[in-house]
């Protein structure tokens, strides 16, 4: 199941469309305030753990990647926290694998329902993602070849973001600088998307602050 490679590959010289799923996403959008949305995308998987507001994500003990804290509040448009929000989160590991849908890897790695405080804020401890390849198996990817596409997609992680009275956003955060950020296979990536990490005090771990804006349902 070698779908997920950290080597930079070449870049294909024929341009591609936008996606469908990312114009479907746009449009039904279009009347939101609050944070932007992007596609879902694949790997999705219900009910994972429930973690309190501050929290590091299930992993192995030896997780390879860059140590990441991934914070920020949630709020409504017009600046009120949202207590008890929830920020469902995923990613793939650094090799670019996603639990449940590969070999190896526990049940619910690098997955997990964070709940904000009472002020709307969450703290995730993670590792920071990298790109990864649309599976060769994947029912796009002999269109993808036969177009002459790469098929890779940039780091991110997979957010969706809840509370009650107000829409669920689904979203993708990208990383400033990342291969393919400005030639996502998806076309998913948007610039109010792009997270910005800094490294902390050890030199070594990466830190980046993201507030999400619920519209009222």
């Amino acid at each position: 199941m070698q779908h997920a490679l950290a080597t930079r590959p070449g870049r294909a010289a024929t341009r591609r469309p936008r996606r469908p799923g990312s114009v479907v996403e746009e449009v039904a959008g279009e009347t939101r305030e609050g944070t932007k949305g992007t596609i879902e995308g694949p790997y999705y998987v219900p009910d994972a753990p429930a973690l309190p507001a501050e929290a590091t994500l299930p992993m192995r003990e030896d997780e390879a990647g860059t140590p990441l804290l991934f914070q920020g509040q949630v709020t409504s448009v017009d600046g009120t926290p949202l207590p008890a929000a929830t920020v469902e989160i995923r990613q793939a590991d650094d090799e670019g694998y996603y639990s449940q849908f590969a070999p190896n890897l526990p049940e619910w790695n690098l997955r997990a329902t964070v709940t904000a405080d009472e002020t709307g804020h969450f703290k995730i401890h993670t590792i920071q993602p990298v790109p990864y390849q649309i599976p060769p198996t994947a029912p796009a990817a002999r269109l993808i070849r036969a177009a002459g596409w790469h098929p890779w997609r940039p780091a991110h992680l997979h957010l969706k973001v809840s509370a009650p009275g107000y829409q669920l956003i689904t979203t993708q955060l990208y990383f400033q600088g990342g291969d393919h950020v400005t030639d996502d296979i998806a076309s998913a990536v948007k610039p109010e998307l792009i997270l910005a990490p800094t490294p902390t005090g050890n030199g070594r771990d990466h830190e980046v602050t993201y507030d999400f804006v619920l519209d009222k349902a």
